[in-house]
């Protein structure tokens, strides 16, 4: 009953923040200066063949009566077209052929987005496997020898990775690791391998928040009453630690661990697939900002909202199973 009343409640209020952020976002597409049609037509083209193809594409109706039609396009499966790349996927930009804006010579938007979704999973998994390996042992063995030297390493280790910019590392990255030793490639996807660089670097930037949690709250639960009541009934230091201290710190972990991949998706992704032209969502996202293509930003900024709220939701979900007492 609870688990049922819990994802009742959340999903419906994770469908209002779906709602409003397509609203927003769909809204200050079109009352931003600029027009995507000169993008779309070429710098070129006259004031009649523009006004034309914006009335063609909906561009010029009243901003609520656009939006309704394109929910009602989205509850139906259908994303739109891409105002930029045709069918074949090359960017039709500039180009005035007579055909480029009918929908069947236009990528479709929900297959660009599959095409690349795959790609950014791996990045993100890859990601946060690499960022768990560095900070869990090294945030542990911080937190379980509090003011000493693991305590200090780690402070000194965050510290440093905190303070680096997420490009410049890339860059740094891509010399270093690509460009003067060959160790590993680095631009565009070609096989498995051409993940471990981006993956890397995403990984330096979610270490540190992850390392300073995880001491925090072990040295937190470590200080905490029940572990020197259960080693006074006879529970050892490994016992206690690993049932008891780890299971409370959990939460917070776990917290923290959602946060993140939010922030990943959000930002550090979409930044470093730029920076390694690999061909995930975030390539995809940043390119059709330039390129002023509507209907691409918004099935995107719409995709990580849902995102955004089923992390949450299972965040949420599984620390109510963590800690019994979240339930009431």
């Amino acid at each position: 009953m609870f688990t049922l009343r819990f994802f009742l409640r959340r999903l419906s209020q994770g469908l209002v923040i779906v709602v409003l952020v397509s609203l927003l976002i769909f809204t200050l597409l079109r009352i931003v200066p600029g027009d995507p049609v000169r993008t779309m037509l070429g710098p070129m083209v006259t004031a009649e063949k523009a006004e034309e193809v914006a009335r063609d594409l909906g561009l010029r109706d009243p901003i609520p009566l656009q939006y309704l039609r394109y929910m009602g396009q989205v509850l139906q499966g259908d994303m739109g077209h891409s105002f930029v790349r045709s069918a074949q996927g090359a960017s039709t930009g500039g180009s005035r052929g007579e055909n480029t804006f009918d929908a069947a010579n236009r990528a479709s938007v929900t297959g660009l987005i599959l095409t690349t979704v795959p790609y950014s999973l791996l990045l993100a998994a890859a990601s946060i496997g690499f960022a768990l390996i560095f900070s869990v042992p090294l945030g542990l063995a911080a937190g379980l020898k509090t003011g000493k030297w693991p305590d200090k390493l780690a402070l000194y280790l965050s510290s440093v990775m905190v303070s680096m910019p997420t490009i410049w590392f890339g860059v740094v990255a891509i010399y270093i690791l690509s460009a003067r030793t060959g160790w590993l490639p680095a631009i565009g996807y070609q096989g498995p391998s051409y993940v471990i660089l981006p993956a890397l670097v995403l990984a330096i930037e979610l270490s540190p928040a992850l390392i300073r949690s995880i001491s925090i709250a072990v040295s937190t639960n470590m200080m905490a009453e029940f572990v020197s009541v259960g080693q006074v009934r006879g529970l050892g230091r490994a016992h206690m630690i690993i049932h008891h201290v780890l299971r409370n710190a959990a939460i917070p972990m776990l917290n923290l661990l959602g946060v993140q991949i939010i922030g990943l998706l959000l930002g550090g992704l979409f930044v470093v697939e730029f920076i390694f032209n690999y061909p995930g969502l975030g390539l995809l996202m940043i390119n059709a900002v330039l390129q002023r293509d509507f209907p691409v930003i918004q099935a995107i900024a719409m995709l990580a909202s849902v995102v955004l709220v089923l992390v949450n939701i299972l965040v949420d979900y599984s620390a109510t199973h963590i800690d019994k007492r979240l339930q009431f």
